[in-house]
């Protein structure tokens, strides 16, 4: 009998300034690993290895970076993870604007194309829906009601064109004040999903009394009623039942006005794609976030735009964001914002390392640090243009940020107000998300995950741990980018996702 030689598990060193190892196959407790080294412990997939002796309080390195620091000795071989590894302030050296460059844009005879939507306004869209809106919580259930009667009725499958109805249901809207930060917020989210390039048309419905005002919200936006946008309230029109065949009624009238659009050809830098990830894993900022990274390149250099979010998630990889930012007013922007949350938890008795998640460090994140520095990969290499508050509107070309909470559906939400019409979101774990009215392309980052969620996932991106390389991933989601933008279903439009993942921010204190 031949005795077979046991295979050296694949193992990952992702910079020569690295102290860590990842693993891409599991290491079992005594197996000889690469570099020379015997694993002192089993290293689960996704997970890290020290490839030298870390000695108590020195930096632990990933990327290249800090992504925590040593609780205790971690001889060369051990598992690194939260258990031998946290987090402290440290100094980082945010160089601002120091590796901004200038995009070589592609002309716009030379700019890939898709088929979608231009509005009256010039925006153009993905998708063309109509959106039952509330103005408070009061409302949600009458604006459901209104939704589902449309759907119930059948009489959307007289107008092909029209990509289906969805209630968008307010958890808040009253007993708040009109003068503060909750109000803006709402306002400018309730505005952006109302003009959003994928609406195209939009039914607004209120209780009456509360305090997020319809008319208020007309007058602040200048707003005057149409064939495309209609409001009501529940107390004038005389109740629930009435007010539901109201609503129906209006957007009987509204279908033929919706429908009445066509898919035309547009250029690439019509698109403005929302960067999203959830149930991060340690394969994340190794292959979908980087691969979606080099997407964000290409479409850039298309003249499209791309929206990286989610604050907290980009905590303690902030300073590799303010190097590339076009001004040192860009990045001292983003500098602030970060100060603000650091106040922000503080106040109410959080943290900033609050997160990763349990499943982020079931799948091998160990910190923040980490995490942010996978998570921040989604926005490519170009030039930081703009940064946004939540939900306004993103009217500048090229990467930029956007203020949100690392919650997807809170952050996606902010997203789509400020005018995306595509959205991407990686996942190592399987996030289940969809958001209507804009697709959303679901990335795994590893094979097991894809195989397994296959219904729900729209690219492997696990493959590039076989050799595909960053680039190659990239081209394949911005080719896929453009399908779906013309018209092509992802899997959670498939599945009916997106009606529950409208979730505005309340960032203040709830009365």
């Amino acid at each position: 009998m031949i005795a077979t030689v046991p295979k050296t598990p694949r193992m990952l060193r992702l910079t020569a300034e690295d102290n860590v190892l990842v693993a891409i196959d599991t290491v079992d407790k005594g197996a000889a690993a690469p570099e020379g080294i015997t694993a002192l412990d089993r290293i689960g997939k996704g997970h890290k290895m020290a490839s030298t002796d870390i000695k108590a309080g020195e930096p632990v390195r990933k990327f290249g970076q800090i992504i925590g620091f040593a609780k205790q000795d971690i001889p060369k071989g051990t598992w690194v993870h939260e258990h031998n590894t946290g987090v402290h302030d440290f100094e980082r050296d945010y160089a601002f604007a120091e590796e901004a460059k200038p995009e070589d844009i592609l002309p716009l005879a030379n700019q890939a194309t898709f088929q979608g939507y231009r509005r009256a306004n010039g925006k153009v869209g993905t998708r063309n829906y109509i959106g039952v809106l509330t103005s408070v919580n009061c409302s949600a259930t009458v604006a459901g009601f209104i939704a589902e009667e449309v759907k119930r009725s059948g009489m959307l499958k007289d107008y092909p064109n029209i990509d289906g109805i969805v209630a968008l249901k307010m958890d808040n809207g009253c007993v708040i004040d009109y003068r503060g930060a909750i109000f803006d917020i709402l306002k400018r989210t309730a505005w952006g999903y109302a003009t959003n390039p994928n609406m195209g048309g939009v039914l607004m419905v209120g209780l009456g009394c509360e305090g997020f005002q319809i008319p208020r919200f007309k007058e602040a936006y200048n707003v005057t009623e149409n064939e495309l946008f209609r409001t009501m309230t529940i107390q004038e029109t005389g109740g629930t039942k009435k007010t539901v065949a109201a609503g129906v009624e209006a957007i009987a009238k509204m279908l033929p006005h919706v429908n009445n659009v066509k898919r035309e050809t547009c250029h690439a830098s019509e698109l403005i794609v929302a960067l999203q990830c959830g149930g991060s894993d340690g394969y994340s900022g190794i292959t979908a976030n980087p691969a979606l990274g080099a997407a964000v390149d290409i479409l850039v250099k298309h003249g499209g735009t791309g929206i990286l979010s989610e604050t907290p998630e980009i905590y303690g990889a902030e300073h590799l964001l303010t190097r590339r930012a076009a001004s040192r007013e860009v990045g001292e922007k983003l500098v602030d914002i970060i100060k603000w949350w650091e106040d922000y938890t503080k106040r109410n008795n959080m943290e900033m390392n609050n997160n990763p998640s349990p499943g982020n460090k079931l799948g091998g994140l160990t910190s923040i640090l980490e995490k942010s520095l996978g998570a921040a990969a989604k926005g490519g290499t170009t030039t930081l243009r703009h940064v946004y508050r939540y939900a306004e509107p993103v009217t500048g070309k090229g990467f930029v940020f956007m203020d949100t909470p690392g919650y997807d559906p809170v952050a996606a939400t902010g997203q789509v107000a400020g005018g995306a019409n595509l959205l991407c979101f990686t996942t190592g774990r399987g996030s289940a998300y969809g958001c209507k009215p804009v697709p959303s392309i679901k990335l795994a980052t590893n094979t097991d995950i894809y195989q397994r969620m296959i219904d729900d996932m729209d690219i492997n991106c696990g493959d590039v741990l076989d050799g595909v390389s960053i680039q190659d991933k990239g081209q394949q989601i911005f080719e896929m980018m453009l399908k779906v933008a013309s018209g092509e279903h992802t899997k959670s439009e498939d599945l009916g996702y997106g009606d529950n993942e409208y979730v505005p921010w309340q960032v203040g204190a709830v009365m």
